[in-house]
């Protein structure tokens, strides 16, 4: 059944199963921006409900759920989506393809490392194409949804999801806000956000950004710049449209780091580049459009369709070190790097459309708060991989053949670039259509149990251009949820929740077979807290989750992955964030991740060998992140003055080895003051102690390092 014949058939039933269901309970506090006035005044939708959200306050959802806002992005000086989910414990770093696109994981599951770390914008699929890491411009929350999603939103990790909650246009209203910034390493940045009221029923907010500068790595800069516009239109008093446009780009050299020797992290300095200047840079572009329609039919029914378009391309050439031993002469010499030549064109398209009804009913003296559902999603992942790679050391290469760089003494340059042959050339195609439906029953006024699932029918298919080889699979899965929510106390409030789920795994072996879907099963349990009359909330947390199926890249074939069979992680979590007495605010986020492998598995091509126990790649056991500011008056002017620390573990470099990365500790501050009504100078410094560390890797030869001591300053204005 295609979506379109799917909805057709749907959504004038939900429509008339709204109009003729009774609205008896009453209303409960919403988790989006959506204003409602009393119960007989006439509904006003100036605000955008989030999809697969349901009407709920936090304190009822069997979840844990995490809230990072523009206000602390904006604080900290965060201009990056992978450093604001620095700010909660239960995200790592992942391998960051030379900082090309976005990479985490939570609760220690990353997923695909060969596709972007999926997340979502709006409630929309938005991470998994190829646009270039994303900036925070245009953000108004990060929510960060720990846990399995499948049994709503469908092919999602188990460890949870993140959803980008943009600016939207505020209806009749005019208001704007404009930011100049300046920081180390000459890095420039300009931000302009206006919201305009073009009459009473249609706003237009407009966003945008311009970055350039270089870094602390040699010869490498990038620019980057975004525009970002919402256009709201209400149509009566009760329905608004909503559509969003992405356009981005982002240009910088491909970087792989620096090698790491012996455990020798000092190796070379944290600023070597390795690659090669002449390889110009990588381009990573994005276009979407979001285009949302909510109409409410009561206080207590509500209506969201919604539908989005998203294309991205990456192109480029780089110079990468190589990883087989047998073709790598350093590890013999200690100093003369081979690398291969590499070149990408990644192109993806992703359609989803979407309808749901969520609403309140009541039967046998009971309530009940349902979200029913349908979404169709098609994602086209085309990749043109080519490269270059040195010969083996048994046949004694010239250092020209070998392409040869000295990571004491590195000479740009010094031979003509290679030329990168065919290696893979390949288009996944990902068709998946699915219907939800979740029930929240209120038994007592305390007492609240969840149920739901979701059916989702899916195609995958990958044609190979290089061996004309077309495999194709057709599969079908239930995601069933239960969740329970008790409050023991107005300050404590008791969940627990059961998941299943799966991610079908895009792509095949080097041999062409599709691979089995990623199945998984989740068990949490936590208490959500409020405390000192609610100015402190938070969330403390249990869990454990299972994975079958879980992928790991294949090193000897590039864009290609090998199974390594089971998955467990469990773990201990607390976050917590508020204001202390003296208007102290506080942010508070813990993690305990015990991620590790539950298969035996021995790589043919490079004799890796994991055994069941061994940790997951750039998991830290422990994470934790502080931060505390405080607000107060300079000569009658507004101002404010914060300090935060971030602890990560030590955590494995290398799939199958003994290599680990050390754990780091990173200090910062910031601040602002107002100058004059609506202008304020602000700034903030980063690795405030200038230590050294390390973001992720992927292999010893390939390391993240992190960024030396940075500081910014800017002036805000606003009318």
């Amino acid at each position: 059944m295609t979506a379109r014949l799917f909805l057709t058939a749907a959504i004038p039933a939900i429509v008339l199963a709204a109009a003729a269901s009774p609205a008896v309970a009453q209303v409960r506090p919403v988790s989006d921006s959506t204003e409602r006035p009393g119960d007989d005044a006439a509904i006003i939708v100036s605000g955008v409900r989030q999809a697969y959200r349901g009407n709920f306050a936090l304190t009822e959802i069997p979840q844990s759920i995490d809230v990072i806002d523009a206000a602390e992005l904006d604080s900290n000086g965060i201009d990056r989506l992978n450093d604001a989910l620095d700010l909660n414990a239960s995200v790592a770093r992942q391998n960051t393809l030379g900082g090309m696109w976005d990479a985490f994981a939570i609760r220690g599951f990353a997923g695909d490392e060969n596709i972007p770390t999926g997340y979502l914008v709006n409630g929309f699929n938005g991470g998994r194409g190829f646009g270039g890491e994303r900036d925070t411009a245009g953000i108004e929350r990060i929510e960060v949804l720990k846990g399995p999603a499948a049994a709503l939103l469908g092919r999602g990790e188990p460890g949870g999801t993140i959803n980008i909650v943009t600016k939207q246009a505020q209806l009749g209203r005019t208001f704007g806000t404009f930011s100049g910034e300046y920081g180390s390493f000459d890095r420039v940045r300009g931000e302009g956000d206006v919201n305009i009221a073009l009459g009473d029923n249609v706003t237009a907010r407009l966003i945008g950004y311009y970055e350039h500068g270089n870094s602390f790595r040699d010869t490498v800069d990038e620019t980057r710049w975004g525009f970002l516009p919402s256009i709201g239109i209400a149509l009566g008093s009760n329905t608004r449209l909503t559509y969003d446009l992405e356009k981005t780009r982002v240009e910088r050299p491909f970087d792989r780091g620096i090698v790491v020797l012996n455990g020798d992290f000092e190796t070379v300095p944290r600023s070597r580049y390795l690659g090669e200047p002449g390889d110009g840079d990588h381009i990573a572009r994005a276009e979407g459009h979001q285009l949302r329609l909510q109409h409410d039919f009561s206080d207590r029914w509500s209506l969201l369709l919604g539908a989005s378009h998203r294309d991205t391309l990456l192109t480029g050439t780089s110079s990468d070190p190589e990883l087989a031993g047998s073709r790598q002469p350093i590890f013999t010499d200690g100093r003369s790097l081979s690398r291969q030549r590499r070149s990408r064109l990644y192109d993806s398209r992703q359609k989803v459309v979407r309808g749901e009804l969520s609403g309140e009913f009541a039967t046998a003296g009971l309530t009940h708060r349902v979200l029913i559902g349908a979404d169709h999603d098609e994602f086209d992942n085309y990749q043109d991989f080519r490269r270059v790679r040195p010969p083996s050391l048994a046949s004694n290469p010239t250092e020209e053949e070998a392409y040869i760089i000295d990571i004491f003494d590195p000479v740009y340059g010094r031979f003509p670039l290679p030329t990168p042959l065919p290696n893979n050339d390949r288009l996944d195609k990902q068709s998946s259509t699915g219907i939800f439906v979740q029930d929240q029953i209120e038994l007592t006024d305390k007492l609240q149990v969840r149920v739901g699932a979701r059916y989702d029918d899916f195609t995958l298919r990958t044609e190979n251009y290089l061996t004309d080889i077309t495999t194709q699979r057709d599969d079908d899965r239930i995601s069933p949820q239960a969740g329970i929510v008790y409050e023991l106390a107005p300050e404590v409030t008791l969940y627990a929740a059961y998941s299943e789920g799966f991610r079908a795994n895009l792509g095949t072996d080097v041999n062409g077979a599709i691979f089995d879907p990623e199945t998984s099963r989740s068990f949490e349990t936590g208490a959500k807290l409020m405390l000192l009359d609610g100015a402190i909330t938070g969330t403390f947390t249990l869990y454990q989750l299972e994975k079958d199926n879980v992928l790991a890249s294949d090193t000897n074939n590039p864009g290609f992955n090998v199974t390594i069979g089971k998955a467990r992680s469990r773990g201990v979590e607390l976050d917590l964030n508020g204001r202390l007495p003296g208007n102290v605010d506080v942010l508070l986020s813990y993690a305990y991740v015990d991620a590790e492998s539950r298969s035996s598995v021995l790589d043919p091509n490079f004799s890796f060998n994991i055994e069941p126990g061994d940790p997951l790649i750039n998991i830290p056991k422990n994470t934790l992140d502080l931060q505390a500011s405080k607000a107060f008056a300079v000569a009658g002017r507004d101002a404010k003055l914060g300090a935060g620390m971030h602890y990560v573990g030590k955590r494995l470099g290398a799939t199958g080895t003994d290599f680990f990365l050390p754990d780091h500790t990173l200090f910062r501050v910031f601040g602002e003051v107002d100058l004059l009504d609506n202008l304020t100078f602000y700034g903030s410094v980063k690795n405030l102690f200038n230590a050294h560390w390390y973001a992720n890797s992927y292999n010893e030869l390939w390391v993240q390092p992190g960024a030396p001591r940075t500081a910014s300053i800017g002036l805000r204005a606003g009318f």
